[in-house]
C-alpha cells in the first residue's frame, strides 16, 4: 500500500505542477516565474522559489505523517505522500533543470521520449511574456507537432505573442 501511495502522488504531482504552472506560475505569480523565460547569467532565479514551496509540501507531508511530530494524531498516508513529493522534485530537477535546461549537466538527447520532452518544454519557452502557451507540464510531453501547431493558433488568435523561429 505504501508503494501505490507514493506512485500515485508522483502521478497526481504532475497535474498539480500543470495547474500551478498554468494558473500561477504564468498567472499571479508571474513575477517569480519571469526571469525564467528571459534570458540571464545567474546561478539561480526567482523562479528557484517554487522549489522552496515543493520542499515544504514534501517536508509538511512528512511532519502529518511522523508520530515524532504528531504524536498519536499522526496521519501515517502523510509520510509516504511526503516521499512521493520529493520523487516528484528530484524527477523534476533533474528533468526539467538538468535536461532541458542543462543547468547541471550536458546532454542533448538526440531522440525517444528524452527528445520529446526538451522540445516540448521548448517550444514552452517560445512564447513571450505570460499569456498563451503550451506544454505546463514537467515529465508528460505532448506531441511536438501538435504543441507547434496550438503555438500558430493561438499566435493567429492574437491570444500569445510567439517567437516565430520556434514554430516555423
Amino acid at each position: 500500500m505504501p508503494a501505490l501511495i507514493v506512485l500515485a502522488t508522483v502521478v497526481a504531482m504532475e497535474w498539480v505542477a500543470w495547474s500551478s504552472h498554468k494558473y500561477i506560475m504564468h498567472g499571479w505569480a508571474w513575477g517569480w516565474h519571469r526571469d525564467h523565460h528571459e534570458p540571464h547569467d545567474k546561478a539561480l532565479e526567482k523562479n528557484d522559489l517554487f522549489a522552496v514551496v515543493g520542499a515544504a509540501m514534501s517536508i509538511s507531508m512528512f511532519a502529518l505523517g511522523s508520530p515524532m511530530v504528531m504524536g498519536a494524531s499522526a496521519w501515517w498516508p502523510g509520510t509516504w505522500i511526503g516521499l512521493g513529493i520529493l520523487f516528484y522534485g528530484i524527477i523534476y530537477t533533474l528533468v526539467h533543470d538538468g535536461l532541458v535546461h542543462q543547468r547541471y549537466f550536458r546532454w542533448v538527447p538526440k531522440r525517444g521520449y528524452a527528445k520529446r520532452l526538451v522540445q516540448a518544454h521548448k517550444l514552452h519557452h517560445a512564447t513571450i511574456g505570460k499569456e498563451g502557451g503550451v506544454s505546463f507540464g514537467f515529465v508528460f510531453a505532448r506531441d511536438p507537432a501538435r504543441l507547434k501547431a496550438e503555438l500558430k493558433a493561438q499566435r493567429e488568435a492574437g491570444i500569445a505573442k510567439v517567437r516565430e523561429a520556434e514554430i516555423g
